[in-house]
């Protein structure tokens, strides 16, 4: 009784949370859309025995639902009711994305043989919208799949939504966009101002300024039917902690990117790239925003935009590019300096968003300083009687400066991230360094 009580009393408290979300945002007049998956993401969903029966293959992919099990489109009609009882909005967005697994089991395999991997997506995503419009609302769905497999699309009812996500890349990247416009479904587009391969450490700037330079002015002369700007705080993918008999005892997102409240400039420049008719220009939007926000001179403009667009690539096996670019010593070294450039600025207004500009530099620098030592460690030159010499460095370049690190992000992010989402990620910034360390001691006589 007491477990019941308090489960009543956390939805209870959900519901006016969203309530007053809701209320707030539309008096700004956003309408909130809700996104509840029905396919693929829905390891939140699948990772309990309950709901075990209805995924789509082996023991420990949970990622996707079985389109096959009539169990599955029940439980989203539930969820549906429910989270559509929430918002008022006339739009309903069903997910649908990235579902990698289609075909996957015996009974989807032999049933895509038979009908094709299209007819396998949309017979499924029929039935999900089927159960949005009931409910009054119009479904909203990503692209991908059925780009990739277009040749059912025309099963899909009229009065569904299509959104073609693009985050810098060719426009065929998922497929036959053409059979998609062609469909006569309106079409929203999608450019982003997080996604991969950013992470708490990097924000790919010249990526997302490009997608928005290119993509929608694509979608406005395609004729898409509107625009979306979405932004990715983690990577949609998790790692899992299995006990011996398959059970999972922990999530955690694979990604983690830095919060979105640092990125004021990037929706800035959504809303001028919507007003034009042609192709925004990043540079004038980046050096008219620097000297109008921050009251910068046109040279620390310049220069500003120059440390935005040095690459901020993922490191991996002590270089850039998977290995194949500079070494990470070289990345850390460009890394401090374009840091100092952007301390030597002269800023005179809105510091307080400048200064995320800082302590985002600071938090790289001090994640390539670890992965710089991580990389000497994993050389062949490295053996135990360095590792006092190793541990030294690490405490002096890494761990020292982490107390002022955590101050300051916690300080930058207060009333805008919940306290335990800004201790999460103070703690995640430092996880691989503290095992280093601990690893260190060991070896230490």
């Amino acid at each position: 009784g007491g477990f019941y009580q308090l489960l009543t009393c956390m939805l209870t408290l959900y519901q006016e949370e969203v309530a007053e979300f809701i209320s707030h945002c539309s008096g700004l007049g956003i309408d909130v859309i809700p996104l509840q998956q029905c396919f693929g993401h829905v390891e939140y969903i699948l990772r309990h025995d309950r709901y075990n029966k209805l995924k789509e293959t082996w023991q420990q992919e949970i990622s996707q639902i079985c389109p096959l099990k009539p169990a599955a489109a029940e439980l989203f009609a539930d969820i549906f009711a429910e989270v559509a009882s929430l918002h008022p909005s006339e739009y309903f967005h069903i997910g649908g994305d990235e579902t990698w697994l289609l075909g996957k089991c015996p009974h989807c395999r032999k049933y895509a043989e038979k009908h094709g991997k299209s007819r396998l997506f949309v017979d499924y995503v029929v039935k999900m919208c089927e159960a949005v419009t009931s409910l009054g609302k119009r479904p909203v769905l990503w692209a991908d799949i059925i780009t990739k497999y277009p040749e059912a699309i025309d099963l899909l009812p009229k009065n569904a939504i299509l959104v073609d996500w693009n985050y810098g890349w060719n426009i065929r990247h998922f497929g036959d966009i053409d059979k998609v416009i062609a469909s006569g479904l309106e079409i929203w587009g999608a450019p982003a101002i997080r996604s991969h391969p950013d992470n708490y450490y990097s924000i790919d700037w010249t990526k997302h300024f490009n997608n928005q330079k290119d993509f929608i002015p694509y979608a406005r002369q395609t004729g898409y039917d509107g625009m979306i700007m979405t932004s990715w705080s983690t990577s949609g993918g998790y790692g899992f902690f299995w006990d011996q008999h398959n059970v999972i005892t922990e999530m955690d997102p694979v990604r983690q990117v830095f919060p979105m409240k640092a990125f004021r400039m990037l929706i800035a420049m959504y809303g001028e790239a919507l007003k034009k008719e042609t192709s925004i220009d990043p540079h004038d939007f980046v050096l008219h925003y620097a000297k109008d926000r921050f009251g910068i001179s046109d040279s620390d403009a310049e220069k500003l935009w120059e440390v935005f667009n040095t690459p901020q690539t993922i490191i991996m096996h002590g270089k850039a590019e998977q290995g194949k670019g500079d070494a990470v010593s070289v990345i850390r070294d460009k890394a401090v300096s374009d840091r100092d450039i952007l301390y030597a600025m002269k800023v005179k207004t809105n510091k307080a968003e400048f200064n995320m500009f800082l302590l985002m530099w600071d938090i790289r620098v001090q994640f390539l300083e670890y992965k710089t030592i991580e990389a000497e460690i994993n050389s062949p030159d490295f053996s135990r009687a360095k590792a006092s010499e190793m541990l030294a460095r690490l405490n002096d370049k890494v761990l020292s400066v982490n107390a002022k690190l955590d101050k300051r992000f916690a300080e930058m992010f207060k009333g805008y991230l919940k306290p335990q989402e800004i201790e999460y990620l103070n703690a995640l910034r430092l996880r691989q360094a503290g095992r280093t360390a601990q690893m260190l001691k060991n070896m230490i006589p």
